[in-house]
């Protein structure tokens, strides 16, 4: 029975990084939809948004299932909390990238925001494309150093974000009113993916140590 428990520990941590995947391919395909007005790559986007939906359901009734039946302690119960915790973090992180495409798909053939802030954006999707990857990295391999490489870029992201705001807000702005919803909006669905990100890497680090940092 031992045995079997553990087999059931790593496919939960298998999931995790299955869904992980998913998730870098969503923002990828998502920010590059972004930003060169690709509708096809922004109509797959949406689509396969499902798919990160039905593994994260699946992977929940899994780990829900071991709680009742195998009743783990220590580690074992912190990496099945974990599961929880991340798998509603990547789901929400699949729905931010559907968001960013449905931008894209919404306003094509022309770009979603002025030519004034596609520099801001073309970081702002580099960043979260990266944070993914090193995402999927650390779930795969715990390695701490990774979940502190998210924190910074995340810390970026937030630089860049209030930038937006401010832009949009200054009396220089020209855009027209659905410019300026436009990048709002984009500018918070980057912004609260790297959130995600930094919250699933609090979770990897509790998982590690037993310690939860209440801190980004």
């Amino acid at each position: 029975m031992r045995e079997v428990f553990q087999q059931e520990l790593r496919e939960v941590q298998d999931r995790l990084v299955e869904m992980a995947e998913f998730v870098e391919n969503a923002i990828e395909n998502a920010t590059r939809a972004f930003n060169e007005s690709d509708v096809s790559l922004a109509e797959l986007v949406i689509a396969d948004d499902r798919k990160i939906d039905s593994a994260a359901l699946a992977l929940d009734e899994l780990a829900i299932n071991i709680l009742a039946r195998q009743q783990p302690v220590a580690r074992d119960l912190r990496i099945v909390v974990s599961a929880l915790r991340i798998s509603a973090s990547l789901e929400r992180m699949g729905d931010l990238s559907e968001h960013i495409a449905q931008l894209a798909r919404y306003r094509f053939p022309e770009k979603v925001v002025p030519s004034s802030l596609r520099e801001t954006f073309h970081e702002l999707g580099v960043l979260d494309v990266a944070i993914a990857k090193k995402l999927t990295e650390l779930l795969r391999t715990e390695d701490l150093k990774l979940a502190e490489e998210i924190r910074n870029d995340d810390d970026r992201i937030d630089e860049l974000h209030v930038g937006v705001f401010d832009a949009v807000l200054g009396e220089t702005w020209k855009g027209a009113a659905v410019d300026t919803v436009d990048s709002t909006l984009a500018s918070r669905y980057h912004e609260r993916f790297a959130d995600h990100a930094v919250t699933i890497a609090k979770n990897i680090q509790y998982l590690a140590t037993g310690e939860f940092s209440a801190t980004a």
